[in-house]
């Protein structure tokens, strides 16, 4: 199954390993881990102005416009776990 996070990107659901808040989340750690994706190229931003979330996957880590609240309901949703 698929995620769709924002723009045209979707990425395979198997492959997230975590949906953050970004809102919520200023800590230093996750500032200085987001620098670290960008500056070694895994920085995928498809926000198309002000991130909301950001999504890791085992490849690339995605600045998505989508809140963390909506991607937990798609990924429930898809796996059937209840409505999107």
């Amino acid at each position: 199954m698929f995620l769709h996070l924002g723009g045209d990107v979707i990425v395979r659901l198997k492959d997230v390993i975590a949906i953050i808040d970004l809102e919520v989340t200023n800590s230093p750690a996750s500032k200085e881990y987001l620098q670290i994706a960008k500056d070694e190229g895994f920085l995928v931003d498809v926000s198309e102005g002000v991130p909301k979330s950001f999504v890791t996957t085992d490849k690339k880590v995605y600045l998505s416009p989508i809140s963390s609240v909506t991607l937990k309901k798609r990924t429930a949703f898809v796996r059937g776990l209840g409505e999107a």
